[in-house]
């Protein structure tokens, strides 16, 4: 190899050889190229050509299906070019006319959200327009213990009580015909959803839902805050069209400072960065820079953050704090917060979000040791699917384990809490190419399920403690296709580049292709024949691993940093003195320190050279 990068298309002849031979690493995970379309390599070159663009760029960008009339917009996505006309999803144009006719009216509003954060960047999208065209709006996020998920009849009520008589369900409702009949006559109601719908949508005025069976939007990887946004933009367009604002001298609603909100709910529940939401999120973090959102404000300053924000930002900084308030705490916290114009108010928010989820984990830590020993035990046993239950865990992390669990045994992994009343609620993660939404669904109208829903990735479920084994027992059925997949995932590499081609230059490079995340992943590269020359242990508790390595003969020097090194299987092997080289793998990124900017490179395997 020279020192430019090779990605997974210059390498086609040999994708199921492993990269570098690793077949298990000292993680146990197998190394391969990431898998590309035909004739990616010549298409690679050519966009460099084409757009000016470095050949590893052009490369990269081929391997992720890229062409050259999508190049730019990929790049450089705009909403002028990607944005769809809010009509192409189903009964949005009746959602709008009657939003509409609520602000002509000055009505009262009832928001329902759901208690995750693209539930409430949902509910602050909806909330912030209808509040600043004059209505009132109340909101309510439930309690996930004692109300559960979704639309409950005593919050409607508690709404309607209110004065309401819109009620719009944000990130919820199409799977709740039942409770929103409750308030039929008293109040109309629109939903404003995107999880999977297993029949017909509830008998409501509108459901805008991209996952209706019988909506053709082609908008089904869309978030609820996405489809809050589009519904938004729908209303503004009807309301001008009627010369509302020119008649009432109100001004119009800048929909466009909502995408802050928009970008953090598509981030953080693991939508695709590819067209419509890549230029959602790009837009939305330029937004998002700016700070004028009052309670963003104060959470990035409580997080700490202090470069401009980015997908990494949203998903590990701001979107767990804000999914805290939900899970062990006051469910509306994240929404208060996001809604918030009082920046004492919101600083005070914000210290709350970040005591609980630093108490999240807390509460998490204690299930997951736990979780890993029924998870291992039951792979062993052979079981496609893991289940796992127990009595005294916390319903609000069970998704968060269930999550890590997965990434451990590559699995299917279903995780509950079993409660007094002997009902085990939990949530699911799945692995890429396996429904989760569809099995979960499946099994509610198998009578496997009180209730259950969710989409591809992930999904939650309620049932009679009773039902589990009949209900693992399905799974195992339904995602036999499991049972075929390693013990680890393979680490999908992009390219192999030596160290001393390591430069701050090539890590510009690659971060044009920015926001990383679902189905855009940021790309692994391999260092091969990396000698450590020297390790210091930093941060709180010394977890953190910062090492200088040096390529093969001596040439070049980068900064390597491993996180979590206290229990990680590759910090033996990083610490030794004198060791013998490795090849690293990991992710090449540029970072600015008191004005200066160098390259760093950061650590997820390891193998020995």
């Amino acid at each position: 190899m020279d020192g430019n990068a090779r990605d997974a298309s210059a390498g086609s002849p040999d994708q199921g050889v492993p990269v570098l031979g690793v077949a298990s690493s000292l993680s146990g995970r197998r190394w391969c190229f990431r898998p590309s379309p035909p004739g990616a390599e010549r298409m690679g070159l050519a966009l460099a050509q084409r757009l000016a663009l470095p050949e590893m760029v052009g490369r990269l960008l081929a391997g992720r299906g890229v062409e050259a009339d999508g190049a730019a917009h990929f790049l450089a996505p705009t909403l002028r070019a990607l944005l769809p006309d809010p009509s192409c999803l189903a009964d949005m144009d009746k959602a709008a006319a009657r939003l509409a006719d609520a602000v002509r009216r000055g009505e009262t509003v009832g928001i329902f959200g759901d208690y995750d954060v693209d539930g409430a960047c949902a509910s602050a999208v909806l909330a912030g327009f209808l509040r600043a065209l004059g209505c009132i709006v109340h909101t309510h996020v439930p309690d996930r213990i004692l109300e559960g998920y979704g639309p409950n009849p005593g919050a409607l009520d508690g709404l309607v009580a209110r004065g309401a008589t819109l009620l719009a369900c944000v990130d919820c409702g199409t799977a709740a015909p039942e409770a929103l009949a409750h308030v039929a006559g008293r109040a109309e109601v629109i939903v404003l959803d995107h999880h999977k719908c297993e029949g017909m949508p509830p008998p409501v005025l509108a459901v805008v839902n991209p996952n209706r069976l019988d909506c053709g939007s082609g908008l089904g990887a869309s978030c609820a805050a996405t489809v809050a946004f589009l519904c938004a933009v729908a209303t503004s367009r009807l309301l001008r069209k009627e010369g509302f604002f020119a008649r009432t001298g109100r001004p119009e609603p800048d929909l466009l400072r909502l995408l802050d909100l928009v970008a953090l709910a598509t981030v953080c529940d693991v939508m695709p960065l590819t067209g419509l939401n890549r230029a959602l999120v790009v837009q939305g973090l330029k937004v998002m820079g700016r700070r004028d959102r009052i309670g963003l404000q104060a959470l990035l300053d409580v997080a700490q953050v202090k470069e401009g924000p980015s997908a990494f930002t949203c998903g590990f900084a701001l979107g767990p704090r804000i999914n805290a308030g939900g899970r062990i705490s006051e469910a509306d916290l994240g929404l208060r917060l996001l809604l918030s114009d009082d920046p004492v108010e919101a600083r005070q928010l914000a210290e709350r979000l970040d005591a609980v989820n630093r108490r999240r984990q807390t509460v998490e830590a204690g299930i997951l040791d736990r979780a890993m020993e029924m998870a291992a035990a039951q792979r062993d046993a052979g079981h496609a699917v893991l289940l796992l239950s127990g009595t005294e865990w916390h319903p609000g992390v069970v998704g968060i384990v269930a999550g890590r669990v997965r990434e451990r045994f590559n699995r299917p992994s279903f995780v509950a809490a079993i409660g007094e009343d002997g009902i085990a609620k939990g949530s699911a993660r799945s692995v890429p190419g396996l429904d989760l939404g569809v099995a979960v669904i499946a099994a509610k109208q198998n009578g496997l399920l009180s209730t259950g829903g969710g989409h591809a990735m992930a999904a939650g479920f309620s049932l009679p403690r009773d039902g589990l084994e009949r209900f693992h027992a399905f799974l195992d059925d339904r995602l036999a296709a499991a049972r075929a997949l390693p013990a680890a995932s393979a680490l999908m590499v992009e390219g192999v580049v030596n160290v001393e081609a390591a430069t701050v230059e090539l890590a510009r490079d690659v971060e044009r292709m920015a926001p990383f995340g679902q189905a855009n992943e940021e790309p692994l590269l391999v260092l091969p024949r990396a000698r450590v020359v020297r390790s210091d242990r930093i941060g709180r508790e010394g977890n953190t691993l910062r090492l200088i390595v040096e390529g093969e003969g001596g040439r070049g020097r980068l900064k390597v940093l491993l996180f979590r090194a206290n229990d990680n299987p590759l910090t033996p092997a990083l610490e030794q003195r004198g060791g013998a080289p490795l090849h690293l793998a990991g992710w090449l990124r540029a970072e600015s320190w008191n004005g200066v900017e160098t390259a760093s490179f950061f650590l997820q395997d390891a193998a020995p050279a």
